[in-house]
Order: C-alpha cells, then sequence, then structure tokens
C-alpha cells in the first residue's frame, strides 16, 4: 500500500496548529492583557539572510577521496545517496516478510517560537507539543527526500500533482550554500551540506525540497480553512514560509560509497499577517518547525513505531 503523502498530512498540522495558537494567543492576551507569563517577543524577520551554519569546504584529499569544489561534494553524496537506495533487506511486519531500504529512519517534528502580535505566551507554548503529539505520526522512511521504506512507492508529490522518484537524488551543486567534509579515520567520511534558502519549498523542485522532506504548497490548505481569512492583502503575500539554515550530514564507507548513517535538520520560519479568525481581526503570527530525520532506525523506533523488526 502506497505510503500516504507525509507532508500533506504534515501541511494539515501545520494548518490547525496556526489556527489553535492565533485564537488561544490572542484570547489569552486580550482577556488577561497583564499575565505575567504573556511576555514580547523579537519578531523574526521571515525574509532570511543566507546565513551558512557549517564549516567551510578545505580542499584535501578525506578517506583516500580527493575533494577540491563544492561540486565534487555534491557529486560524491549523490553517487552515495543513488547507491544506498539500491540497497534493500527483508523485515517482518505485521507477520509477513516485506523488503524495504536496508537503511531507514526515524523522524520527529517539533514547533517551537510561536508567536501572536509578537508575544509568546506560556499557556500556548504548553498546548503546541499536545497538539502535534496528537496530529504528527511518526514513521518509519528511506533517506529524504523519501515518500516510503518501500523502493517501490518511493515517490513523492510536486506542484501540479507532479510525482518524483525518490530513488535517486536530483541535488546539484547549485542547490548547495556550503558543503564540507571530514575524515573520520576509519575507512568512513562525513559529508555535511547546507542547502541554499527557499521560499514555499515544493518536493523535488528546488535546493530545499531535493535534500529535505519540504512541505510544498502549504499555502493551499491553509487557504482551506473556512474559519481563517486576511483582512487585507493576498495569502502568498500574508503567508510566508521560509527554508533556511538546516543541514543533513551522511557517513560513508568510502570503500563501497554506501551511506552507513545519517542525520537531517530542516528548519523552517512561518510567518503569518493580517489572519482573521471570527471575532479576532487582523493578528499577525509566527512559528518555527524543526523536522529531524535520523538513520538508521533503531530496533526500538521500529517496533513501537510500526511494529517492524529486522531480519
Amino acid at each position: 500500500m502506497k505510503r500516504k503523502s507525509k507532508l500533506t498530512i504534515f501541511n494539515r498540522i501545520l494548518a490547525v496548529i496556526l489556527v489553535v495558537c492565533i485564537a488561544a494567543t490572542a484570547y489569552v492576551i486580550n482577556k488577561y492583557p497583564v499575565i505575567t507569563e504573556a511576555t514580547e517577543a523579537e519578531s523574526t524577520d521571515a525574509s532570511f539572510s543566507e546565513e551558512i551554519n557549517i564549516d567551510e569546504l578545505v580542499a584535501g584529499t578525506y578517506g583516500g577521496v580527493e575533494f577540491n569544489t563544492i561540486e565534487d561534494v555534491v557529486n560524491y553524496y549523490v553517487e552515495a545517496y543513488n547507491y544506498t537506495k539500491t540497497l534493500t533487506a527483508e523485515y517482518t511486519e505485521n507477520g509477513e516478510t516485506q523488503t524495504y531500504y536496508k537503511l531507514v529512519g526515524e523522524e520527529e517534528l517539533n514547533v517551537s517560537n510561536v508567536l501572536v502580535e509578537g508575544k509568546s505566551n506560556s499557556i500556548v507554548d504548553n498546548l503546541v507539543p499536545g497538539i502535534v503529539s496528537g496530529l504528527f505520526s511518526s514513521d518509519v522512511i528511506g533517506l529524504v527526500p523519501s515518500g516510503n521504506r518501500n523502493p517501490d512507492l518511493d515517490t513523492r508529490t510536486g506542484s501540479n500533482d507532479t510525482e518524483f522518484d525518490c530513488t535517486t537524488s536530483a541535488l546539484t551543486a547549485d542547490d548547495v550554500a556550503a558543503a564540507n567534509v571530514v575524515d573520520n579515520g576509519d575507512g568512513t567520511i562525513t559529508i555535511t551540506i547546507q542547502p541554499k534558502t527557499v521560499v514555499l519549498s515544493m518536493p523535488g523542485e528546488d535546493a530545499q525540497g531535493k535534500f529535505f522532506n519540504s512541505l510544498g504548497d502549504i499555502t493551499s490548505v491553509v487557504e482551506s480553512i473556512s474559519v481563517l481569512t486576511f483582512s487585507e492583502g493576498t495569502i502568498d503575500e500574508n503567508f510566508v514560509v521560509t527554508y533556511s539554515g538546516g543541514t543533513g550530514s551522511a557517513t560513508i564507507d568510502t570503500s563501497t560509497k554506501e551511506i552507513t548513517s545519517a542525520d537531517y535538520e530542516m528548519l523552517v520560519h512561518v510567518d503569518v499577517q493580517h489572519a482573521s479568525i471570527t471575532v479576532l481581526r487582523d493578528k499577525s503570527a509566527s512559528l518555527d518547525i524543526t523536522y529531524a530525520n535520523h538513520y538508521p532506525a533503531s530496533d526500538e523506533y521500529l517496533e513501537e513505531t510500526k511494529g517492524i523488526t529486522r531480519n
């Protein structure tokens, strides 16, 4: 059975969180204007500059492989990604033997820095983890970007319902803001990549969507929420989703070019202006999303999440 689009669900979660946070925070701040838990917070500018969060590449030989440019690093990563996604293993799920990717991972979603009208509120901050945990169900998937743990079903949906194949990487040097390599001294190297900043990333179509499981067109989901309107301007002007600063690291066996472990952290900032919900008019809100993927998944995670065991 094809895995339901993770980020279609993800978008709906985000939309619910936004509505709840705007309504609840505005209610608390309006009803209890002197509440000590409500504090002014510095507003985050949604127009990010390209801030580099990793070390620059130092040209040289790492693990017996020569890397002189970012293009060298990206090309090697793509080769390793493509090879790793050809590797499969057998698992038992619901009593049946299944063939999935050899390297499957864990995922975690967190929402933080929730601000409404430039203010944070502990009451709403305490609501958010419960909302997220109640709506987001962790899954087991292949190396991101990925739509499934089954190679035969590993696709994602981009704009205009275009399906793209996640069994190979479309990442290029032009998509990357920074990259580096570390020699681990044990026959492996670790490549770390930071893709370029993108506003409203689409799966498989831009720097973030080629490297992470990006959210896709959140605006269409938000636009479908009947209780949410905008007092002025269009949704594209008032709902800005910026991907910036996220990184991914992959440890690669240089003798085979197999990725043996990896960690990805996608960072997303959502900024909403002039939002109105029923009697609450012309409110601004912002929040940060961290979507993390760790490979390989532990045996405990596989069992607890999907009842899967390695054979």
